[in-house]
């Protein structure tokens, strides 16, 4: 997406369609949240959108998905998965199997699952039918969603004021600054299963 449709889309509809981008984004349905935060965060940089108004409206997104995907995990995923889980790969054993380790490593998952594409779709439904308490769930989900909005939306702030970025190119250096996170987090990964 770039830049003047979201700035025209910000225009049209305000800062709603920052909220729909994060919230369909967790839901499932692919979106490049990443990227949006950060060029949101260089168009805050260059006078285009509202510091406040953009962090709470991608909070509440990320926060608002989050909550919406452990409900649907939590009332329809398992009679889905009894009924469906075998058209797919997913026996009564594999389930338990990935719901017993889900919920050893659920809150590191929840918390730190917004730093992963694909684990932060999955893990509110997993949460929500492995019946992960939902004050715990809450409490997890607004640390690591306040942990991952702000500081990418800082991080496009503060690249482009001091690097003078063009806004149209801010997509690709969110893209590139996730990659960097995600090959610093398998190298601890592979440098603590070696020890």
């Amino acid at each position: 997406m770039g830049t003047e449709t979201l700035i025209e889309f910000i225009s049209s509809y305000g800062y709603w369609i920052i909220f729909l981008f994060l919230f369909f984004g967790i839901v499932g349905i692919p979106a490049p949240e990443e990227s949006l935060l950060f060029l949101i965060g260089v168009l805050i940089g260059n006078h285009k959108l509202a510091f406040g108004l953009s962090a709470f409206s991608a909070e509440m997104g990320a926060l608002l998905g989050m909550l919406t995907a452990y409900w649907i995990g939590k009332n329809a995923g398992k009679p889905f998965l009894k009924k469906y889980g075998k058209y797919i790969g997913i026996t009564e054993e594999r389930w338990k199997k990935a719901e017993k380790s889900y919920l050893n490593d659920h809150r590191l998952m929840i918390f730190a699952g917004f730093y992963m594409p694909g684990i932060r779709q999955i893990s509110p439904y997993f949460a929500g039918i492995s019946k992960v308490p939902f004050h715990r769930y809450f409490l997890y989900s607004l640390a690591g969603s306040l942990c991952w909005v702000v500081p990418i939306i800082g991080a496009g702030y503060f690249a482009g004021d001091l690097f003078h970025i063009n806004p149209k190119y801010a997509p690709f250096l969110g893209v590139l600054l996730l990659v960097i996170f995600l090959i610093y987090m398998l190298f601890k990964y592979v440098k603590n299963k070696i020890k």
